[in-house]
């Protein structure tokens, strides 16, 4: 006997108990060597496609299969069956792959888009997921491609040209595994540079906040460039310490960020080149328990200019990403790391996923994914997590 193949499709508005029929009308023919070999459901706007293909070594044809899930009374009510013979087509061979798209709303012109260079780089989108439509939209895509590196070449071109962020990811299980995130501070988990709040206090803000910006573009070593600043804040008292935190604002959607990660399991972290006298308080509020920044040097409460132990530098966030993750006991391909300076870069290549958020081009080069969106808690996304599952907390 031939084996043949059917495609079973169920349509029409969605109601109570379509599924246990159509699986119990197939169920009844495993006698006669029909066997369920795949299954999916999308349902829109009330509207349900339910798909199951099935093969049979018997001579069972379309046209008894569809009689035998008719006695189910399946149809009705606006419920159709179509049953039809399909040729199995040769597997696209390659990786499953995860592409992410973001942007503010993704119309069909950038889908379009993002499907010819899938195309173009010889791989198949196998299913998509709208993973969020306020206040970004956002779709998932499961792309079955032979290279990794040219469907993102690809994609990198379109987001560019269309607006879009996006990522690309290895898929599995491991994405809902325990991970570490680990976050930037000045500029990403806030809307400040703390060292430019201080800068003010000292009446050298210009100063300090010029310094600042060839620090961020990679124009001079950051852990020069913190020494100069840090120098001019020199006989400020310590009380204005609490006066720059007062301040301080997070950016939006950090606290849902950290919220949704912590409710899920995962673990957050902060590492920054500002200042621990003045994170320390705050994230303890957030519940951040894993951060390293730089320690002011204070004596009989005034600021000496100076600093104290190691400096959290480029290389130094890049150290206490790993040394985090020693600690919670994650491998680095399970890490995330989020950031918008130049001295985030080495942080985001050691993660197993590196996000630059509103970065310049040069940092954007070094990361694996980029969001030019204002909202922090858009990094959900890349980590499969739905605007359904965050708003459940």
């Amino acid at each position: 006997m031939t084996r043949s193949t059917f495609l079973v499709t169920v349509s029409g508005p969605d109601r109570i108990g379509v599924g246990a029929e159509l699986f119990h009308g197939l169920h009844s023919l495993e006698g006669e060597g029909v066997h369920l070999v795949d299954v999916a459901q999308i349902t829109i706007r009330g509207t349900l496609v339910l798909c199951a293909e099935v093969i049979t070594e018997s001579n069972l044809t379309a046209a008894s299969l569809t009689a035998v899930l008719l006695e189910r009374e399946i149809e009705g009510h606006g419920m159709s069956v179509q049953v039809e013979a399909v040729t199995p087509t040769d597997a696209i061979e390659g990786r499953r792959l995860l592409v992410t798209l973001l942007a503010p709303q993704i119309t069909a012109g950038q889908l379009e888009a993002v499907f010819h260079a899938i195309a173009e780089s010889h791989a198949t989108c196998e299913r998509i997921v709208h993973l969020a439509s306020y206040p970004v939209d956002c779709y998932e895509l499961i792309v079955i491609g032979p290279d990794h590196a040219v469907l993102r070449a690809s994609l990198t071109d379109v987001a560019e040209v269309c607006g879009l962020d996006f990522a690309v990811q290895r898929a599995g299980l491991h994405r809902r595994s325990k991970h570490l995130v680990v976050i930037d501070a000045d500029s990403t988990l806030l809307q400040h540079e703390v060292i430019d709040l201080l800068g003010e206090a000292t009446g050298r803000s210009e100063e300090v906040s010029r310094i600042t910006r060839a620090a961020m573009s990679g124009e001079i070593d950051f852990g020069e460039a913190l020494r100069q600043r840090v120098a001019l804040l020199a006989g400020l008292p310590v009380s204005v310490l609490d006066d720059v935190r007062a301040q301080l604002h997070l950016a939006p959607g950090a606290r849902t960020l950290l919220r949704t990660l912590q409710r899920l399991g995962y673990v957050a972290a902060v590492v920054s080149g500002g200042f621990v006298e003045v994170l320390a308080p705050l994230l303890a509020e957030l519940n951040v328990e894993y951060f390293a920044a730089n320690r002011l040097e204070i004596v009989d409460g005034v600021l000496t200019g100076g600093i104290v132990g190691e400096i959290i530098d480029r290389a130094g966030k890049a150290r206490a990403l790993r040394r985090f993750a020693d600690e919670v006991g994650v491998p680095l391909e399970q890490t995330v790391a989020v950031g918008d300076g130049a001295n985030d870069i080495d942080m985001l290549s050691t993660a197993g996923l590196g996000i630059a958020f509103n970065a310049k081009a040069m940092v954007q080069a070094h990361a694996d994914a980029a969001l030019s969106v204002p909202y922090l808690d858009a990094v959900l996304y890349f980590l499969g997590i739905s605007r359904e599952e965050i708003e459940t907390g």
